[in-house]
């Protein structure tokens, strides 16, 4: 079903990779994905006590998450021309530390705007990361093995996302939510460790400008694509940023059944991330279109069954699973919409994932504060099933680097 982009192509030369693969280096990653996302998430889980303890509403609370995503967005538009004539190995480490330090400020944060400015920093590492990491997994293994690559990499992200919703809830209850970060600050340092000792010398590459952004924003098929990404993710994390009140106050879930729910969408949501690369392999176009119509199904499943528990918990699983695959298709979009400048082509790709981060916790704090938890998986739901028809009418992703040479 993937069909190549209308209009002229560039000329575009594949990245050249090391003989043999460096899998080592790629758990690597694996564990700066897993660090970084946890502590962007650990919020989710963590709202209510957050706002309790610093005297704000749960709303404001959840405006965490959107000033990491707002420093992630700029960053990820910076950060390669900023540090285009660093070696990316170097580079990858200085994320690790911010990520500590960020953890650090926040588990020490008295004020909302001291846990603010800490959430500022792990922006900045979260945006660098992400611009790179797939442009780095296509310099660590050979061609045919980057889908099981990034597979492996972004199941990094389901392993946060059991760690940072079910476990941070649990273990928020028992050890406080301070506490909590300081375990973030702790997996930032062996992030580092690691990374340090597998990562080879990954000497810059291509243009690295901002000049070079506008250019793959213009080539056939970006716009689209891009739009496509930030509205599918809007409706993702309207609902996710909320998904602890909509569990207590709709489902009646106490403290402890958030965390079972929570681990559930986790394990789920790794399944849904190695499924991924099968259903890529026949056709990336279904993949990317799929995913967001079974999200907004589920999500509108469990505004219509009004909370009932058992189908909820069975819903919010098939939730996860579906967008376990998202962040793989559209990784595997860029790098064959661009493999030329995959390390460009990345950062407008995070741009987009943190600018609908960004407003999908705006968003889903306005309508979670003024219409509660139902109104915001009402509308988040909806949101997914419009583009999921949208990019089925208009998308069309790009062949395989190979089939396009």
């Amino acid at each position: 079903m993937s069909e190549p982009q209308s209009g002229t192509r560039p000329a575009q030369t594949p990245s050249v990779a090391p003989a043999p693969a460096a899998w080592a280096a790629v758990i690597s990653m694996t564990l700066g994905v897993f660090g970084l996302v946890t502590a962007e998430f650990l919020p989710v889980s963590l709202l209510t006590p957050i706002a309790y303890d610093l005297h704000v509403s749960e709303g404001l609370a959840g405006q965490a998450i959107s000033a990491t995503a707002f420093l992630a967005l700029i960053t990820s538009l910076l950060i390669a021309t900023v540090t285009r004539r660093f070696d990316r190995r170097n580079v990858l480490l200085s994320f690790s530390i911010l990520l500590v330090i960020s953890s650090v400020m926040v588990a020490m944060a008295e004020s909302f705007a001291f846990l603010l400015l800490g959430r500022v920093l792990l922006g900045i590492a979260l945006g660098g990361f992400w611009t790179m990491s797939a442009a780095t997994i296509m310099r660590l293994v050979p061609e045919k093995q980057v889908p099981r690559a990034l597979a492996i990499m972004f199941s990094g992200v389901s392993a946060a996302t059991v760690f940072a919703a079910p476990v941070g809830s649990f273990l928020g209850d028992i050890i406080s939510w301070r506490a909590v970060f300081l375990l973030a600050a702790g997996i930032g340092v062996i992030t580092f460790i690691v990374q340090f000792a597998t990562l080879p010398s990954l000497p810059p590459r291509g243009r690295a400008s901002l000049r070079t952004l506008v250019d793959l924003i213009n080539r056939p098929g970006m716009k689209f694509g891009l739009f496509s990404l930030v509205i599918i993710i809007t409706g993702h994390f309207a609902l996710f940023t909320y998904v602890r009140p909509f569990l207590e106050n709709v489902t009646g879930v106490a403290t402890a059944g958030v965390s079972g729910v929570l681990l559930g969408f986790g394990l789920a949501n790794f399944i849904g991330t190695h499924l991924a690369g099968a259903l890529i392999a026949r056709s990336l176009r279904m993949t990317i279109a799929l995913m967001p119509l079974v999200m907004g199904l589920a999500t509108l499943g469990m505004v219509m069954i009004n909370g009932a528990l058992t189908p909820t918990i069975v819903l919010v699983a098939i939730w996860g699973a579906a967008f376990g695959g998202v962040p793989v298709a559209w990784s595997t979009w860029i790098t064959r919409t661009v493999p030329d400048e995959a390390e460009s082509g990345g950062g407008l790709v995070v741009a987009g994932f943190q600018t609908a981060i960004a407003s999908g916790a705006v968003l889903g704090g306005l309508l979670v504060d003024f219409t509660g938890a139902m109104g915001v998986f009402a509308v988040g739901g909806t949101v997914l099933i419009v583009a999921s028809i949208v990019v089925t009418m208009v998308l069309r992703p790009a062949p395989a680097v190979s089939e396009q040479t």
